[in-house]
C-alpha cells in the first residue's frame, strides 16, 4: 500500500512551522539578508516553539521525531528564508552523528540539557583543503592518558560563532585512512578553540559561517562519539538522515520563487495582456511546478525509507542532487520572469537566486551526489526499490 497522507501530528507540525515562518521569519527576512545580522531572536523563538532539536529521543526528554517530520518542517522554514532556516536546523546536523554513536554518558551530559535550555551546536568536519574529500582531513587528535590533544582547522562551519559545542572529526591514526578517524564533542569554551571571523557569502547572508582552529585542545576520552576509528562511518551515516532535509530546503526556496513568479506573471502586462498568457512564460512556470512536485516526492521517499529501517543513501543522494539543481534553475527562471525587476534587490527573487546556489555545494556537492549515485548503479544496487 502506498499512502502519501500525513498523520494528524505531522499536519499540526506543518501548520506550526508555516505559521512561524509567516509571522516570525518572513517579516524579518529582508533585514537579515541586507545586514547579515545573525537571527538569534528567531532561533530562540524557534526553540521555545519546539522547532529545534527534533530528533533527540524521548528517553532524554526530546520529541523523538523522525526524518520525515523534519522534511515537512524544513520545507516551510526554507520557504520563508533559507538563511534563517539553515541557522535553525543546523543543530540537527550536528546532533545526527551524536545520536548515531554517542554513549549514554554523552547523551546525558551534552544532549539532554538541550531540551530544557537553549543551546546551539555545529557540525565541524569540512577543512580548508578537505571538503567533499572527507578522508583528506588533516585535523589530528593524539591520545595522551585519558585525554586527546586536538590540533588542526575547520572551514565553512555553520553556527560556529554561536555554538556551545561542536561535533569534530579528527584523525586518531594518520596512517589508517578513513578508518583512522574519530568523532568528538568539543565545547567551544575549551582553551585552544579559536573561532574565526564571520564569512561574507553570496547568499544565506544571516547564517553564521566561520573557520575554527584547534591549538593543543584537550578533550577527555569520554567525549568521544562511538569508538576510536568509527568517526568516518558515523559522520557519513549522519548524511542519510540530514540530506533529505537539506534537499527539501531547496524545494522550499524553489516553491517561494514559483509563487512569486505566478503572482507577478498574472499582474504584469505586455501588449495588453498578462505575461502569463504567453506560452514562453506559462511553460516556464509549468516546468517549475512539475519539478517542485517531483523534488518533494523524492525527499519524502528518502526520509520515509530511513524512518522505516531501510538504507536510503542512494535515494537521499538522488533527492539532494535533483532538488539542488532544480532550485537553482527555478530561481534563475524566476528572475527571468521578473525581467529587469528580478535583477533588482527591491524584488524578492534576486535574494532567492543568491540563496539557491549553496544547495549545490553544502552537505555534499551536486557532483559528489552523482559520484554516489553512479557507484550504486555500477555496483548493481541502484534503481531497485529496497522493498522489492
Amino acid at each position: 500500500m502506498i499512502d502519501f497522507s500525513l498523520t494528524d501530528e505531522q499536519k499540526a507540525l506543518r501548520d506550526l512551522a508555516r505559521d512561524f515562518a509567516k509571522n516570525e521569519m518572513i517579516p524579518k527576512s529582508e533585514h537579515h539578508d541586507h545586514t547579515g545580522e545573525y537571527p538569534m531572536d528567531i532561533l530562540k523563538k524557534a526553540w521555545e516553539t519546539g522547532l529545534m532539536n527534533l530528533h533527540i529521543p524521548t528517553k532524554y526528554n526530546g520529541a523523538g521525531m523522525g526524518d520525515l517530520d523534519e522534511v515537512i518542517l524544513a520545507e516551510e522554514l526554507n520557504y520563508a528564508c533559507s538563511g534563517m532556516a539553515t541557522a535553525i536546523l543546523a543543530n540537527n546536523l550536528a546532533l545526527a552523528p551524536v545520536l548515531i554513536g554517542a554513549s549514554d554518558e554523552v547523551m546525558k551530559k551534552f544532549i539532554e540539557p538541550m531540551t530544557h535550555e537553549f543551546k546551539i551546536c555545529a557540525y565541524a568536519v569540512t577543512e580548508p583543503g578537505a571538503g567533499s574529500d572527507v578522508a583528506g582531513i588533516r585535523t589530528t587528535a593524539k591520545r595522551v592518558g585519558d585525554e586527546y590533544i586536538l590540533n588542526g582547522s575547520k572551514m565553512w562551519i555553520t553556527n560556529a560563532g554561536v555554538s556551545d559545542w561542536l561535533f569534530v572529526l579528527a584523525k586518531t591514526d594518520p596512517n589508517a585512512g578513513h578508518k583512522g578517524m574519530t568523532g568528538f564533542i568539543v565545547e567551544t569554551k575549551t582553551p585552544g578553540v579559536i573561532i574565526g571571523k564571520k564569512e561574507k557569502n553570496m547568499g544565506q547572508r544571516c547564517s553564521d559561517t566561520r573557520g575554527v582552529t584547534f591549538e593543543e585542545v584537550k578533550i577527555h576520552k569520554s567525549q568521544m562519539i562511538g569508538g576510536e576509528g568509527d568517526g568516518f562511518k558515523i559522520a557519513m551515516g549522519a548524511f542519510d538522515h540530514t540530506r533529505p532535509a537539506v534537499a527539501i530546503g531547496a524545494v522550499g526556496v524553489a516553491k517561494c520563487a514559483f509563487d512569486h513568479s505566478v503572482r507577478y506573471s498574472n499582474t504584469r502586462t505586455t501588449f495588453g495582456k498578462p505575461i502569463s498568457s504567453n506560452q514562453a512564460i506559462s511553460f516556464m512556470i509549468a516546468e517549475m511546478a512539475r519539478d517542485i512536485e517531483a523534488g518533494r516526492l523524492l525527499c519524502w521517499q528518502a526520509a520515509w525509507l530511513i524512518d522505516n529501517g531501510h538504507k536510503n543513501t542512494y535515494q537521499a543522494s538522488i533527492a539532494k542532487a535533483f532538488c539542488a539543481d532544480m532550485c537553482v534553475r527555478i530561481c534563475t527562471d524566476a528572475v527571468q520572469v521578473f525581467g529587469g525587476y528580478g535583477y533588482n534587490q527591491e524584488y524578492p527573487v534576486e535574494k532567492l537566486m543568491r540563496d539557491s546556489k549553496i544547495f549545490q555545494i553544502y552537505e555534499g556537492t551536486s557532483q559528489i551526489q552523482r559520484v554516489i549515485i553512479s557507484k550504486f548503479i555500477n555496483d548493481g544496487k541502484g534503481i531497485e526499490h529496497p522493498n522489492n
